[in-house]
């Protein structure tokens, strides 16, 4: 089979195709042959060594991925082959065939197609766990969405508003709060010509807002903190801005608000029932259509580097996907 294998930490050109044997599944693993992976911003990350994982080379970056089980170990309970999955590994979906174990998959619709499902997992399920498992979001309530036309953001955007929410979303340009506002934001913020504080407070009537999700950091925090509302919660996603902020405790006293870590990758491992129901409500809002997960573009295997690059350089929309 061909994989895309990281055999030194690098840039994207760094990686290499090669042909390496079919796994063989264990007792406890699935074979799936993948039909398309999801590529993020992580693994422009951990194929340099910065991410919090570094797995043992070679490896193969990529963790979303949709296709078909290929074969099943003797004590697989309900994955068989011919079944149709979606389903995350954290690294190792960017060749033509991975093991998996069953906890890691999800049964797939036959109406919803391989390409949309490969995009799903990681920004879709990091919104609806942050709002559904860590926020406890209710109808009605004001959200506001820092870096919204990013991956995480543009997700965060789409499930809030799916929850019931008055979104506001806030980015660095008109054209990306165009964007934002084609996914539904209600309310939208440049924080490069309008301070984040007063504007969100403005927008709120001085109420402040419920709830930040913000995958950003830096300079933005503490500004998104001061305009939260009585009793708020703030989402810490991450820090694509690269600077991890420092927050006056005492705002976070005054305000009686909650501060909230969100890292999705650890919740998988420790409730896989709740991740299970998350990706059933996000498979049942697809097969419904409202929600209509948007592609930036499709690549085959032999051109990952240049989908990592457009990733690294901040220029898609939507989700980036790859065909073995």
């Amino acid at each position: 089979m061909k994989a895309c294998l990281c055999t030194s930490y690098g840039s994207p050109d760094t990686l290499r195709i090669e042909d390496i044997p079919v796994p063989v599944p264990g007792e406890d693993e699935v074979l799936v042959k993948v039909m398309a992976c999801g590529l993020n911003f992580a693994d422009t990350l951990i194929i340099q060594g910065k991410y919090q994982f570094k797995p043992d080379m070679p490896f193969s970056p990529g963790g979303e991925f949709a296709g078909v089980i290929e074969a099943a170990g003797s004590r697989v309970d309900f994955a068989k082959p011919g079944d149709r999955v979606m389903g995350y590994r954290r690294w190792g979906a960017a060749r033509e065939y991975l093991l998996a174990g069953e906890d890691d998959l999800v049964p797939l619709p036959e109406d919803i197609d391989f390409t949309t499902a490969a995009g799903l997992t990681v920004t879709y399920g990091t919104a609806i766990h942050a709002f559904r498992d860590r926020a406890g979001l209710q109808c009605g309530e004001v959200v506001a969405v820092l870096g919204a036309a990013g991956g995480a953001g543009q997700a965060a955007v789409e499930i809030a508003r799916l929850m019931g929410a008055t979104v506001i979303a806030c980015a660095s340009s008109p054209e990306k709060l165009g964007y934002a506002k084609q996914l539904g934001a209600h309310h939208l913020v440049d924080y490069t010509t309008q301070p984040l504080k007063e504007t969100l407070k403005a927008l709120t009537h001085g109420a402040g807002v419920d709830v930040v999700y913000d995958p950003v950091g830096g300079e933005l925090a503490e500004q998104a903190l001061r305009a939260t509302s009585w009793e708020g919660r703030y989402l810490v996603v991450g820090f694509a801005s690269g600077e991890i902020p420092k927050v006056p405790f005492n705002l976070i006293m005054l305000k009686g608000c909650d501060v909230r870590g969100v890292f999705w990758g650890e919740a998988l491992s420790r409730d896989p029932q709740g991740h299970s129901e998350n990706m059933v409500q996000l498979l049942d809002w697809v097969q419904q259509g409202r929600l209509k997960p948007s592609t930036h573009a499709v690549y085959p295997l032999d051109q990952i580097a240049t989908a990592l690059n457009e990733i690294a350089g901040r220029k898609v929309r939507g989700k980036v996907i790859v065909t073995p």
